[in-house]
């Protein structure tokens, strides 16, 4: 049986994001990690443009080197991923399913103009593809 996945990346997503804001203090964003049980969070400017994403590994790298060189935690922008792959509120669900597919992304964010407008998770792809038959 031959599907075709259809809709956009707007239709599966969770509109409700919280991010976390470059200037932030690294305690914080760790605790908003946690507190929305998410392995990464998008950083976004006072504007609502995505300027990066920051991942619990970014944090556990930071602490690594703060106890080997014993400087403090950092602020989010000097441990967050700039290079942010990121898809557009039409981008075709196949098309995330083949980001997916290729990375090893849990989630990710959804722009429209550069600022954020929701995040689309690999479990709401599969939701997506399940919802097809």
């Amino acid at each position: 049986m031959n599907t075709i996945l259809v809709g956009t990346a707007a239709e599966h997503m969770t509109k409700e994001v919280d991010s976390v804001a470059p200037e932030m203090d690294t305690y914080e964003a760790i605790h908003r990690l946690v507190k929305n049980r998410v392995s990464a969070m998008p950083v976004v400017d006072d504007g609502g443009k995505l300027v990066g994403i920051l991942s619990e590994r970014d944090c556990l790298d930071a602490f690594l080197r703060a106890e080997y060189y014993e400087s403090p935690p950092a602020l989010v922008k000097d441990l967050m991923t700039a290079e942010v792959v990121s898809v557009e509120r039409d981008t075709n669900i196949l098309k995330v399913v083949e980001l997916f597919s290729k990375k090893n992304f849990h989630y990710l964010p959804v722009v429209e103009n550069d600022r954020l407008v929701g995040q689309i998770s690999r479990k709401e792809v599969i939701r997506a593809i399940q919802e097809m038959r």
